[in-house]
């Protein structure tokens, strides 16, 4: 474990200004934004929501926070970003950032939204807010080792996230150097995220990033009054790092921030709507089935080789992955992930839906699908998501191996892939002119005098 020479980090990147911003960066929020509201106005929606809108309206207080998607109901900040967060993480459609595996837009982006109405704050100071809470997260998640969280029992989404709205918030709030290492401080004990969901399919994991935006909305606010929090939270023999990870090392916390390479530019978003660990895998099934015009009843066998983190997160224990009870488990298994895809040709909500859960074809084809780990793919994980599939069929043996899914800075979606997401995620709650509306107030976001302006159309 490596620890730093100074009492605490640095930080320098919380000082960012709008104006040191390159085009790219600015453009790379407004892309994410836009992706982020396409989900949290659909999860809205999710059977998951309800209870929590429920909640809200029956104690979150007289505000105005926007909650997406829902012309009836808004709150107080927190609330609102409370249903935000785990709304846009219901779909599993949501951006993640494969070194530090987890997802920061669902817990950075409630909290600006929130703070950044109730502050009546604009556009540029969403955008460095934002900026500044990317960066905070993905750099606590690569210092801990997401490996070694997830072996802890913990989703690195809920921990980091929590830090990640603190500091998001304290921007918005203006709050001193002083006062937002407080708001640190105080995040750091309100951080929590179990990975127990996985053994039976419950909703905690959609609630992760919704509570991490309201602790560090909270924790903001509180040091925002006086309140105090550890200035060593991080590293201090009691701190986070040492109850979260065995091997963590965080030196990279005192890097400046560079332009060209930062985590917004890192962000990777989903094409398909499940665990991150599926997307590769996806992507390697769907070629090969529709290049080969291979058809269920062709299919032998299904051969799916996944870094060793996968395996207890989408594939392990096999039985009941080939049998998933609910949505949540579909979306964490992979068995099931190769069955629809090879079906059904498409992995998005529809194939997510508890009838096709239910379906003979499905389920038969599940068994059909073996998972392996392959220690040769995991030389450069987690800067790498790498997979491999193999697919014996009647037509013959089919090998593909992928470095890098669809969606990643590598291989990204484009605008108007992004747009097209956005599209179909929200026809349901948006007509299309709405849709226009809101994507051409997003793609002007720098020029917003008050985030409110974007609030009113969602």
């Amino acid at each position: 474990m490596q620890k730093l020479e100074t009492a605490s980090p640095k930080l320098s990147f919380l000082n960012l200004s709008y104006g040191k911003l390159s085009e790219e960066v600015v453009d790379r929020v407004k892309y994410l934004t836009l992706d982020f509201i396409g989900l949290a106005s659909r999860g809205s929606l999710f059977t998951s929501s309800k209870p929590l809108q429920t909640f809200i309206e029956k104690f979150g207080g007289d505000g105005d926070g926007t909650i997406i998607g829902n012309k009836e109901l808004s709150s107080l900040p927190q609330y609102a970003a409370l249903a935000n967060g785990a709304a846009a993480h219901s779909l599993e459609l949501d951006d993640v950032i494969n070194e530090s595996s987890l997802h920061p837009a669902v817990s950075v982006f409630p909290a600006a939204f929130a703070v950044g109405e109730e502050a009546n704050r604009s556009g540029k100071d969403f955008i460095v807010a934002s900026l500044i809470g990317y960066e905070l997260m993905s750099r606590l998640g690569v210092a801990l080792n997401p490996s070694e969280v997830y072996k802890k029992g913990f989703h690195p989404t809920g921990l980091m996230g929590t830090f990640a709205a603190s500091v998001t918030s304290s921007k918005l709030l203006n709050l001193s150097t002083e006062k937002t290492y407080n708001a640190i401080g105080i995040a750091g004990s309100q951080t929590s995220s179990s990975m127990e969901f996985l053994q039976t399919g419950a909703w905690t994991k959609r609630l992760h990033p919704g509570w991490a935006a309201q602790s560090g909305i909270i924790a903001a606010q509180l040091a925002a009054e006086g309140f105090t929090g550890p200035d060593t939270i991080i590293e201090g023999n009691s701190g986070f790092a040492q109850a979260h990870s065995d091997n963590y090392d965080l030196t990279q916390l005192d890097n400046s921030f560079d332009m060209n390479e930062n985590a917004i530019l890192k962000t990777s978003i989903k094409p398909h709507a499940c665990c991150r660990y599926k997307q590769g895998p996806l992507d390697l099934i769907l070629d090969i089935v529709k290049e080969n015009n291979l058809v269920p009843s062709d299919i032998n066998q299904i051969n799916v080789y996944l870094v060793g983190t996968a395996l207890p997160i989408v594939a392990e224990p096999a039985a009941e992955k080939r049998r998933p009870k609910s949505s949540v488990d579909a979306q964490f298994s992979m068995h099931f992930g190769a069955a629809v895809a090879t079906i059904y040709r498409n992995t998005l909500l529809e194939q997510y839906d508890e009838t096709v859960i239910r379906d003979s074809n499905v389920i038969s084809m599940m068994d059909k699908v073996t998972c392996v780990r392959d220690e040769d793919l995991e030389e450069y994980f987690p800067t790498k998501w790498p997979a491999r599939v193999v697919i014996d069929s009647k037509k013959g043996l089919f090998e593909k191996k992928i470095d890098y899914p669809k969606g990643d800075p590598e291989n990204p979606l484009s605008w108007d892939e992004i747009i097209n997401k956005f599209r179909y995620v929200t026809s349901p709650i948006y007509s299309e002119k709405q849709q226009t509306a809101i994507i051409d107030k997003v793609r002007d976001l720098e020029n917003l005098k008050g985030i409110k302006e974007l609030g009113n159309l969602l």
